[in-house]
């Protein structure tokens, strides 16, 4: 019988490192939002794809260089400052600059006084049978 000779453990291996990097949970949505890139002053709709306290996923359509300045303002939360941290095929990777609440984004709006009653979500849930 052939024993297999393995070679120690010497720590994690690139994959494993990059994965670490990226430890923190994604909530996958579809969010529109504006970006503006640093030096430019238009400001294009992008669709974020996931987010996470650290970073987001969006469709860019333009290329952008790895460590670019970049500006999204969020729906729940506002400006937020982050750098490119990986572009390709039509996607961006953005490492934020300072930690966010990613629930902030899913957080439903309009439901002030002013908001009109088409547009805020139902209190009650509609009720009513099929069946005669």
């Amino acid at each position: 019988m052939d024993a297999m000779r393995r070679e120690p453990d010497t720590g994690p291996n690139e994959a494993e490192q990059q994965q670490g990097n990226r430890a923190q949970r994604r909530d996958s949505l579809l969010l529109m939002a504006a970006v503006t890139l640093a030096g430019d002053p238009t400001s294009r709709d992008v669709r974020v794809r996931n987010i996470s306290e650290g970073g987001l996923m969006a469709e860019l359509a333009i290329p952008v260089e790895i460590g670019t300045a970049i500006m999204f303002d969020l729906r729940g939360i506002g400006p937020v400052s982050g750098r490119v941290a990986w572009c390709t095929q039509g996607r961006v990777g953005v490492a934020f600059d300072r930690p966010i609440d990613p629930k902030l984004v899913r957080k439903p709006v309009g439901g002030g006084t002013t908001t009109p009653e088409y547009a805020k979500a139902p209190t009650t849930p509609h009720t009513r049978s099929f069946h005669r």
